[in-house]
């Protein structure tokens, strides 16, 4: 199993990023996800998830209206749109798998001005 994000990055308050977790070594389409993120001296926190087919989506109450999770599961990718980002939404960024426990290896977001 392997979870792979990207699209982290600099980014202003107000603005967007999109990120992505390629994932290969399983059938992508059976398993829900999420995403979590950790910020400097806090806890990891579920910031989405989306079920195996995406039919049912969860977000935590500070992300929702900002960030939107989708996955293709057509080429095994899971995404986070976030868009009016704010400076506390600087945090590494991580994909899950929860079955098994399958985290990826994290992808820097910085929220400043």
């Amino acid at each position: 199993v392997q979870l792979v994000e990207s699209g982290g990055g600099l980014v202003q308050p107000g603005g967007s990023l999109r990120l992505s977790c390629a994932t290969s070594g399983f059938t992508f389409s059976s398993y829900s996800m999420s995403w979590y993120r950790q910020a400097p001296g806090k806890e990891r926190e579920m910031v989405a998830s989306i079920s195996s087919a995406g039919r049912i989506i969860e977000y935590a109450d500070s992300v929702k209206g900002r960030f939107t999770i989708s996955r293709d599961n057509n080429k095994n990718t899971m995404f986070l749109q976030m868009s009016s980002l704010k400076s506390e939404d600087t945090a590494v960024y991580y994909c899950r798998r929860r079955s098994g426990d399958y985290w990826g290896q994290g992808t820097q977001v910085t929220v400043s001005s």
